[in-house]
């Protein structure tokens, strides 16, 4: 089905999951987790005596027989980049670490969506819940002098109290959605995916985080086990097992990233599975005591997930349940699943059952999540894991005439008449239950035809964080080599934020990509540190002589915004001319040095070039880049002019065509790039030579007849003065001009004139231009004649540091000129927008890095409309 079949057959109640982070004993991330849980993997550990006493365990405990030396740690609970949300040492140190876990994972959950909260057009909710704070008394009550600058009640409030989990995410991201703590014991983290999920569908937010966070305090340290209590005596829970005796704790956190699913297909999420309904309730006082478990309670919360799911039972072919490991809870769970399941079906063995808890412990506010995260990544790899320490069932379950078997090894997730739907259970001291319908996400529409090369862009706020961030990218494309490198650079560039530190690659598919990053190729890997003012853009528009054949010519065949402008020109150009410029332009192979020799004339060759400019200039501001300023030099004022409204499109093209046509008629001229100042090279010059540029202070062009060019060159020579000849044959910006002024000035009586609509340099003056002369002919007419003052131009430019000059056009002279010019700091960067002819790479390519430059100097492109 297409995605717009998805749409219409939608029931308007589903909630897609788009981002996931765990952090669980034995797992940094989704992908470690699901690595463990599909090769049996159990993440609670020995502890050694050594390390126990290390941990603060007296020798009287560990001479205990009921000391169990085991337990489900979380790696670097203790660990926290308080610079990178904001916070000093003092105050990171004084916070709960449940807090900042907590505060990591809901990050890295948004970055697993490919989400910037800070980009996302809508309110964002977050909801979750932490476990028992021990931190505070054992850690921070503890310390006097803590206390006496400090203070008690800014010690629990600052960070310490349960009731600041959620409100604290949502100030530190600048969140505006419901921001609401869950308290309901073991069952707290599934609650809170359903309180999201109810909270998206009542239009109260259009995105929500929801999960929760455990930290054991003091950490890695065992247990004294007691005879009737839920903790296992030997360390190890047996889910349904008959050997079952009880649940190991541990430490772990989970967010997950929730959107509706309608909207998460409109704007192309990736969507990891669906949640098609989900119930809570409570036991009440149908039970033997406050601390146990319901039958009733139970089915209640299963019976109307379903019903809200609008599925029938025989669809769910696996359940994710609580499975405590205890010899009455087990049975009590599964009675419950029996009677919600097995009253309206008479198939027996169809659904399995297993419980994470035999893996990563009991979580405690954290198991629901851990449970739902388990349960989303079985559907995404079409596998189910084994519910480990499984021998045989106890005899208490009744499993044998049931739906139900439990799962103890992994096999593929078959799928026949339905998706694959799978139920969670998490169910809370005190009666909290919760109940969760999950669906496999549907198969959507690929990713349009993307580009055949992707700008990837990496930023961090330290340079150690932006190297781990480049390992994790590699380390992601080896486990995804199947990837649409596309849809991985589109989150890179709209779903990150762009901090300080920054990386940019182009790279031409996933294999190209992390042999690129393995080599740590400086040539196509560029790293930079923008600072944080947003410099402003200035395009240099360069003049005749910059044209070759074929320039641009991937950038026609890819970017639909070039081609439609390249083709605009081409349209409106063959109005004045005969020749087919298109061909000219984007010579087959075999033509190439006569279509090469035929683009010379000038006739052909500033329309050419004109076209090129004025195209890469539509396709960078179709990117976002927006100049706050223009120069061109020579003929490329016009098409700074054009754009800047002074003329339209088709009378800026016969503006050029009739300059090149003019100059057809004219007698043979040249031209000679002199590496002197204007004040030194007037003196060599004859009455027949002329100025025609000032480029830079020290580098000037000069024009006349041949033979005067000649000899000016061979002088220059006898005075080590190397002077190179211009590639043209006409003695542009001279007195050899003369001839065609009043004609070119009759034809510009036809052109409609108006004032610029933004700043650019006049080659004339060498300042910002006038309206009184951009709308005058004999402004235009004087701009043929009269000298180029382009380094003027560029002086006065380069006086605002935070300027980035990028070359509008082929080539890449006027980038030169600039980085040789005096005034030229170290603040400015200059880049340039297509290769050299003589440079081997691909258009598409080259034209990306600069994209990525740009990125990476402070720019901030339009990476939706890229």
């Amino acid at each position: 089905m297409s995605n717009q079949d998805i749409l219409d057959a939608l029931e308007g109640t589903e909630i897609a999951v788009v981002g996931m982070a765990v952090r669980l004993p034995g797992a940094k991330n989704i992908t470690e987790y699901w690595q463990n849980l599909r090769d049996g993997v159990e993440s609670i550990i020995d502890y050694t005596d050594e390390e126990l006493r290390a941990a603060g365990v007296s020798d009287a405990f560990l001479r205990n027989p009921n000391y169990v030396r085991r337990g489900a740690p979380l790696d670097g609970m203790d660990t926290f980049d308080a610079a990178f949300f904001g916070f000093g040492p003092r105050d990171a140190a004084i916070m709960d670490p449940q807090h900042r876990q907590f505060l990591e994972a809901c990050w890295e959950a948004l970055e697993h969506a490919g989400y910037d909260p800070a980009r996302f057009d809508g309110p964002i909710g977050v909801y979750g819940g932490s476990g028992h704070n021990a931190y505070l008394p054992y850690n921070l009550l503890t310390n006097p002098d803590l206390l006496n600058t400090v203070g008690f009640f800014l010690l629990r409030h600052t960070g310490n109290d349960k009731d600041f989990l959620t409100t604290r995410v949502s100030y530190v991201f600048d969140l505006k959605g419901p921001s609401i703590n869950v308290q309901t014991a073991c069952s707290t983290s599934l609650v809170a995916i359903h309180l999201a999920g109810q909270s998206l569908l009542n239009g109260e937010c259009d995105m929500a985080l929801a999960g929760g966070v455990t930290l054991e305090m003091p950490h890695r340290q065992g247990y004294l086990y007691h005879e009737g209590e839920i903790l296992s005596p030997d360390g190890h829970c047996r889910s349904f097992d008959h050997e079952s005796k009880g649940t190991v704790f541990g430490s772990g956190v989970g967010v997950v990233v929730l959107k509706r699913l309608a909207d998460a297909i409109e704007d192309g999420d990736t969507v990891h599975a669906i949640v098609r309904g989900s119930a809570i309730n409570n036991d009440g006082s149908g039970k033997v005591n406050y601390l146990a478990p319901s039958v009733d309670g139970q089915a209640a919360a299963i019976a109307e997930a379903l019903a809200i799911a609008n599925i029938e039972p025989e669809s769910v072919t696996y359940v994710e349940t609580h499975g405590t490991g205890t010899p009455i809870g087990d049975p009590i769970e599964l009675t419950a699943l029996k009677q919600a399941y097995g009253a309206k079906t008479e198939q027996k063995h169809f659904c399995g059952i297993g419980s994470v808890k035999t893996n990563i412990g009991h979580l405690d506010t954290a198991a629901g999540v851990a449970s739902f995260v388990k349960v989303v990544q079985a559907l995404r790899h079409k596998q189910l894991p084994p519910s480990l320490n499984f021998e045989k069932p106890n005899p208490m379950l009744g499993i044998e005439d049931s739906p139900f078997y439990v799962n103890a090894a992994l096999q593929d997730w078959q799928s026949g008449d339905f998706p694959r739907r799978a139920g969670v259970s998490s169910l809370g001291v005190g009666g909290t239950n919760a109940h969760i319908i999950l669906e496999e996400a549907p198969e959507l529409d690929p990713s349009s035809e993307s580009r055949p090369w992707q700008l990837l862009l990496l930023s961090a706020k330290t340079p150690k964080a932006l190297d781990n961030a480049t390992h994790n990218l590699a380390a992601f494309l080896r486990d995804n080599p199947d990837v649409n490198l596309a849809d991985v650079a589109y989150t890179l560039q709209v779903g990150r934020q762009g901090f300080a530190q920054r990386r940019a690659l182009v790279v031409h598919d996933v294999q190209d990509a992390i042999a690129t990053i393995e080599a740590q190729d400086r040539q196509r890997i560029t790293t930079a540190n923008p600072g944080e003012t947003q410099p402003s853009v200035v395009f240099m528009f360069p003049g005749g002589g910059a044209q070759y054949p074929n320039m641009g010519y991937e950038l026609y065949v890819e970017e639909p915004v070039y081609r439609e402008a390249i083709d605009e020109c081409l349209s409106l150009a063959r109005k004045y001319l005969d020749a087919d410029l298109h061909t000219l332009m984007f010579p087959k192979e075999h033509a190439v040095e006569a279509d090469a020799a035929e683009l010379e004339r000038p006739s052909l060759a500033l329309p050419a070039l004109f076209a090129t400019s004025y195209a890469l200039a539509k396709l960078w501001m179709s990117w976002g880049i927006e100049p706050a300023a223009m120069t061109g030099h020579s003929m490329g004022e016009y098409v700074a002019a054009c754009l800047n409204g002074v003329f339209s499109l088709e009378d800026a093209l016969a503006i050029v065509i009739w300059r090149g046509e003019l100059f057809e008629t004219l007698p043979e001229g040249a031209m000679l790039s002199v590496p002197l100042p204007e004040d030194e090279i007037r003196p060599f010059l004859t009455p027949d030579l002329d100025i025609a540029a000032i480029n830079s202070p020290y580098l000037c062009a000069v024009s006349g007849p041949v033979a005067a060019i000649e000899a000016l060159q061979q002088q220059l020579a006898t005075k080590e003065v190397e002077a190179r000849r211009i590639k043209i044959n006409v003695a542009a910006h001279s007195q050899m001009l003369e001839p065609i002024l009043d004609e070119f000035g009759r034809r510009l009586q036809q052109i409609h004139f108006n004032s610029p609509q933004s700043p650019y340099i006049s080659n004339v003056t060498g300042t910002w231009v006038r309206p009184e002369d951009a709308t005058s002919p004999a402004y235009w007419v004087r701009h043929l004649r009269h000298t180029v003052r382009f380094a003027d131009g560029l002086s006065e430019l380069l006086t605002d540091e935070d300027r980035v000059f990028l070359e509008v056009g082929p080539g890449k002279t006027l980038g030169s000129l600039a980085r040789m010019h005096p005034a030229k700091s170290r603040h400015h960067t200059i880049l340039t927008s297509v290769r050299h002819p003589k440079e081997q790479v691909s258009d598409l390519q080259f034209c990306l890095d600069t994209l990525g430059k740009l990125w990476l100097a402070g720019v901030r492109p339009d990476w939706s409309a890229f």
